[in-house]
């Protein structure tokens, strides 16, 4: 995720890292050449006529402005449902590690495998929602004969949990935990749950393809058609007006394609290595763990 301030407006307009422009300006380069084709052939051929003008297109261009608006809102509200779920990841780890560490008075070892338990599910939420292999991570954090067993398992982080709350009754049995406070910790260890079913939700419940279907059939066939409609108006410069009206559009096409899917790896989706890391660090910083090694730049988030 691209993470940075605006800058200045000649920054913002030649700004490549984070934009969609480098994936659709092969397609503006067709539209572009293909705008020109259709100059050339109006020019040497006066006499065709073109029963297309900019009134029909003014229409079409309002009602698939709110078509794209509304596309656009239910992909961004997959985003910020995304990014609101990993900001309460962040607040609900932390809050389980305070009442660990100030709570539960078993031995600074126990403490230990708790956390590692807490980073662990972070980093198997994280490979959960982009399908990739994070046992190396698992390994490093968690005990070999845990680790060999969880690599059998399809849905990691709710076998970390559950450990996690076995772990939290083995202390209330043994006495190091009252059951008030076992309570308290069980919420937190609910919210994690719960961050995890919406998070699921979001990776298997998606935006239904017709709509995609339909918007860039939609969006392509306007663009194709607009230099007919143009050509009469504002000959030479028809090619110039009307792949500019295309990147508008077909721009918010591809913005919408990448948002809707927020735990990907495109650009402008969420960093998930990136605050899976901040988490470990953070809540190692708190117990007094050793730091780990940090491989991605640390950028500021807003999460919350």
């Amino acid at each position: 995720m691209i993470v940075r301030s605006r800058g200045t407006i000649l920054r913002m307009l030649f700004s490549w890292k984070g934009s969609v422009l480098k994936k659709i300006y092969p397609n503006l380069l067709l539209l572009f050449a293909f705008s020109w084709g259709v100059y050339f052939y109006h020019k040497y051929t006066p006499n065709t006529d073109f029963p297309l003008n900019v009134t029909v297109f003014t229409l079409m261009g309002i009602s698939l402005a709110i078509f794209l608006g509304f596309c656009n809102s239910a992909a961004y509200d997959r985003f910020w449902e995304g990014r609101k779920l990993w900001g309460s990841l962040v607040i609900h780890t932390r809050s389980l590690a305070f009442q660990i560490q100030n709570y539960c008075g078993t031995s600074k070892r126990e403490q230990g495998y708790s956390i590692d338990l807490i980073i662990a599910f972070t980093y198997a939420l994280n490979g959960q929602l982009r399908s990739k292999d994070m046992m190396t991570e698992m390994r490093r954090l968690l005990p070999a004969e845990f680790c060999d067993t969880l690599a059998t398992k399809r849905y990691k982080p709710a076998v970390i949990l559950n450990e996690l709350t076995r772990w939290l009754q083995d202390q209330q049995k043994a006495g190091y935990i009252d059951s008030i406070e076992k309570v308290r910790i069980d919420q937190n260890i609910n919210e994690l749950s719960s961050i995890l079913g919406g998070c699921e939700r979001i990776l298997h419940t998606r935006i239904p393809f017709v709509y995609f279907v339909l918007l860039h059939r939609t969006v392509y066939l306007y663009c194709f058609l607009l230099p007919f409609g143009l050509i009469d108006t504002i000959s030479w410069a028809m090619p110039f007006f009307v792949t500019f009206v295309a990147y508008s559009f077909i721009a918010l096409d591809a913005i919408v394609a990448e948002i809707a899917e927020p735990f990907g790896y495109e650009e402008n989706d969420l960093a998930l290595d990136n605050m899976s890391q901040n988490i470990e660090y953070s809540l190692c910083e708190l117990v007094g763990k050793p730091l780990p090694q940090v491989t991605e730049p640390n950028a500021n988030f807003i999460l919350s």
